[in-house]
């Protein structure tokens, strides 16, 4: 059987062009941080980095499942499918969120919950070994917990998330709550490299806190 990551968070993932609160649980990421502009190369590389690591995982894991049955019996799947980007998003000019060459970013995939450290090492020798990258050795597995969140779905090029989170401050302020930093996090719904800059889905979420 296999884990179809839509099915576990279909809640998070069918988000809503409307703000709307959701409590986020601590999950599991294989994660690369990075600084600068996202439109980069090294950007770039290290969303490589993450995706050569995830479908290594994927298929090590599949392949475990068909030479030891309890494996599969311990955990009910032998496959899993690969999670969407994601990215959590800092900048050094808070003032200005338009100004790229200051971001600083955590980019990740989520893995599932019977996946490990122990595998995710694992992967990562063997990543080296088939697909060499010169990032592999800066990524990480990682656990993080958001708690209390707003949430909405952005639909649009990634420029114009600003408006989108203007919608999401001013929905907060109603519920009685406030932004908690300025940090946020975007999760990937589209490929840019295919999907046309009017057409992307990006679901944006930031965390907060009662007044």
């Amino acid at each position: 059987m296999k884990y179809e990551c839509k099915k576990d968070v279909s809640a998070l993932l069918n988000a809503k062009q409307a703000p709307a609160v959701v409590s986020i649980p601590s999950w599991n990421f294989i994660a690369v941080e990075g600084a600068g502009d996202p439109n980069g190369e090294d950007f770039s590389q290290r969303v490589n980095a993450l995706y050569t690591l995830s479908y290594t995982l994927k298929f090590a894991y599949k392949a475990a499942c068909a030479k030891d049955a309890k494996l599969l019996e311990r955990n009910g799947y032998d496959d899993f499918s690969v999670f969407p980007l994601e990215g959590v998003w800092d900048t050094a000019n808070p003032g200005d969120l338009r100004d790229k060459a200051s971001f600083r970013y955590t980019i990740m995939i989520r893995q599932p919950d019977f996946i490990g450290g122990d595998m995710f090492e694992a992967a990562r020798v063997e990543a080296a070994r088939k697909r060499p990258h010169p990032l592999l050795g800066e990524a990480a597995f990682v656990s993080m917990e958001e708690g209390l969140c707003a949430q909405m779905l952005h639909v649009g090029p990634y420029d114009d998330e600003p408006a989108t989170f203007e919608k999401m401050d001013g929905f907060i302020a109603k519920q009685g709550c406030a932004r908690d930093g300025h940090v946020h996090r975007e999760i990937y719904l589209g490929d840019p490299r295919r999907t046309a800059p009017e057409k992307l889905r990006t679901i944006l979420r930031y965390r907060i806190k009662p007044l």
